[in-house]
């Protein structure tokens, strides 16, 4: 049987379906690292962590959040199931500033092991939400 050509790539958050479209390349955030997809790839499941996804159609490339959640890879298509994610152009950047902002304010704030961790985790948010903003800008 032929290799196939193409990925579908499909992304979906507790919201909804976020992304279906046909690409070239996939990178995802796994919770070990990051792991780049082509089509014809052996299938695998992995747990994601928070960060980019970055998908390739021919030389443009596009961005997603991702936070969190579970991929399954097959030799045609990429299915992401992630607890939050936002494409590049619906991210406000001046609410991720300001997340930010809190974030590490409260990151010297805290005392106690959780909180620092759940702060932790939201100024990894945030960072991350700034950088693919940022990349939706600059080609």
């Amino acid at each position: 049987m032929p290799l196939p050509t193409k990925l579908t790539l499909e992304v979906v958050t507790p919201a909804g379906l976020l992304l279906r479209e046909e690409v070239d390349e996939v990178i995802a955030p796994g919770a070990l690292g990051y792991f780049g997809v082509l089509p014809g790839h052996t299938p695998f499941l992995s747990t994601l962590g928070a960060g980019e996804i970055t998908y390739r159609r021919g030389a443009e490339k596009s961005h997603l959040t991702c936070f969190w959640g579970f991929s399954e890879v097959l030799p045609d298509r990429v299915n992401i199931l992630a607890e939050l994610g936002e494409r590049a152009e619906d991210i406000d950047v001046a609410r991720a500033e300001a997340a930010k902002a809190r974030a590490e304010a409260a990151l010297k704030a805290i005392k106690d092991e959780e909180g620092y961790r759940e702060a932790q985790q939201l100024l990894v948010k945030a960072l991350t939400r700034l950088a693919v903003a940022h990349r939706r800008r600059v080609p």
